[in-house]
């Protein structure tokens, strides 16, 4: 899970090298918290949220195959 993530926002980002993904499972859900640097937010988040939504909508898709609930968390 943590690495679908990670793939993501390094293919989105200018600093790859300052993105990092920290993986919390507490029961049957995931907590994804992932860290940008501050000039990357903008292009994580996207235009109203865009791209976080389907960052969001696509680890809800694998989180289905493993019956778990996944959460993003973008700081």
């Amino acid at each position: 899970m943590k690495e679908i993530v990670e793939v993501i926002a390094k293919a989105i980002v200018n600093h790859p090298s300052e993105v990092q993904v920290e993986e919390q499972r507490r029961g049957t859900t995931v907590v994804l918290k992932l860290h940008v640097a501050p000039d990357d937010m903008g292009k994580v988040i996207g235009k109203q949220g865009r791209i976080a939504k389907a960052i969001r909508m696509v680890m809800k898709a694998a989180a289905t195959r493993e019956n778990v609930k996944v959460i993003v968390d973008i700081d």
